[in-house]
């Protein structure tokens, strides 16, 4: 399975639809602390708006939902593992990627055969505390050697001027948040993002063909 490298997380389907009016091929829709109906409604919208666009919806956490509103993707935490029905999002078809921390977690997510791994976070990140220091780039390159073919996503403090050095050391796709949706024009940090993104992707494409 593929996965697109640019991988914008965003908190609404508004979100959604700016990001792949921009270009971007693969969103994320993480939506915290909303009752049941708030969340189906993003849903819904934010898988609209990515069918038009010709893109991949994830939707972060609520496996339940996705599962009812037949989306393609789910991303879950390790906490979500220990209640998710992996085998009921395997007999629908929805792929599932799974964060990972630490050697212990990428352990288990691989015993789950999830559909790509994620790690984090890479640097500092101030969207949330984390229990888990700065994983740095060598340990993408470690977790790039344990996940062998599997899609892996690096997250946490990346920026622009990091991307290049999260491809070189083996990722196949870098997550964003902040760096993003709390920048002061958005629209045009996105397209840096997807422009930097595309060379890195053409650059690693090139070394090893």
């Amino acid at each position: 399975m593929s996965l697109a490298p640019f991988y914008p997380i965003v908190d609404s389907a508004a979100w959604v639809e700016r990001l792949t009016r921009l270009g971007a091929k693969l969103v994320q829709l993480r939506v915290k602390e909303q009752p049941d109906d708030v969340l189906r409604q993003e849903i819904r919208m934010a898988k609209r708006t990515c069918g038009r666009a010709g893109a991949q919806l994830i939707v972060n956490d609520y496996w339940q939902l996705a599962l009812e509103e037949s989306c393609d993707f789910v991303h879950l935490g390790q906490g979500d593992l220990d209640t998710a029905d992996l085998q009921a999002l395997r007999r629908a078809h929805i792929r599932v990627g799974i964060s990972t921390h630490d050697h212990s977690e990428l352990e288990r997510a691989l015993a789950q055969q999830p559909d790509y791994i994620a790690l984090g976070p890479i640097y500092p990140t101030v969207l949330k505390q984390m229990p888990w220091a700065p994983q740095g780039l060598e340990r993408i390159t470690e977790w790039k050697r344990r996940v062998g073919s599997l899609p892996l996503v690096a997250i946490g403090g990346l920026t622009v001027d990091r991307v290049p050095g999260v491809f070189a050391a083996g990722a196949d796709s870098a997550a964003v948040v902040t760096d993003i949706v709390r920048n002061a024009d958005p629209d045009r940090r996105t397209r840096e993002w997807i422009e930097v993104v595309d060379r890195c992707v053409s650059l690693q494409s090139k070394a090893t063909s």
